[in-house]
């Protein structure tokens, strides 16, 4: 062990050096308080599909780009490329693109069962979001490194920095939603993104209009999803 200062301590384990973890000490009454909040402000999120094109600052976006990459990763890989998308023109072509294969979809691919489920959500083919909510968010997955490196638990990893993602959008006052038109390799494409990732996930993001609407749903229950041993 070595000390390099008053506050910052220095270890070194299997040969690595850690750091100290000041978690903060907070009581019981300040962990309910805290738990109750999330919890109440992330089940007023909803999924929206109707955007105001009112501008967001990129400083905001770079910010909450960097909240979802303090997720936790597979060896510390962070397997992940956030690409933030503001010009309208590569928005207007992602949206083209959306549509051909959510218009085939639709119209064929999906099955009834699958139409019949989406139906009380409200969602067709048309995506005009795309264009006019001021930022698009592009997930990609990283399968490696750009030299070839190994990652670890990529689908997992990047699941997790996206929920990240979404939990910051909403505690920052904006809105989003889950977009995923199968296939997605258009997006690879329009981005010029390398041979190591794939698209993973679209995220619109900013404010919504001034007449949302979002589909009544009603959540399961917590007996519905938990067990407790």
């Amino acid at each position: 062990m070595e000390t390099l200062s008053l506050n910052y301590m220095l270890y070194i384990i299997n040969g690595f050096p850690h750091i100290y973890y000041d978690v903060p000490k907070i009581d019981i009454e300040e962990v309910q308080k805290r738990t109750d909040d999330f919890y109440q402000m992330m089940n007023a999120r909803r999924s929206v599909r109707t955007f105001s094109d009112k501008p967001v600052p990129k400083v905001i976006i770079e910010k909450l780009i960097l909240t979802a990459s303090t997720a936790p990763s597979g060896a510390h890989k962070q397997p992940w490329t956030f690409c933030a998308i503001n010009d309208p023109t590569v928005k207007k072509a992602i949206r083209i693109a959306a549509e051909k294969e959510e218009y085939d979809s639709y119209n064929g691919r999906m099955t009834e069962q699958w139409l019949k489920d989406l139906a009380p959500l409200g969602t067709d083919w048309e995506k005009p979001f795309l264009e006019i909510a001021p930022w698009l968010i592009v997930v990609f997955a990283q399968s490696t490194g750009l030299n070839k490196e190994k990652h670890y638990y990529v689908q997992e990893s990047i699941g997790i920095a996206c929920g990240f993602l979404i939990a910051a959008i909403h505690e920052a006052g904006l809105v989003t939603l889950t977009h995923t038109p199968s296939p997605m390799n258009f997006m690879k494409t329009i981005l010029n993104r390398p041979d190591n990732e794939r698209p993973f996930l679209l995220l619109p993001v900013g404010y919504a209009s001034e007449e949302a609407y979002v589909p009544d749903i009603h959540r399961k229950s917590l007996a519905e999803v938990a067990v407790f041993y």
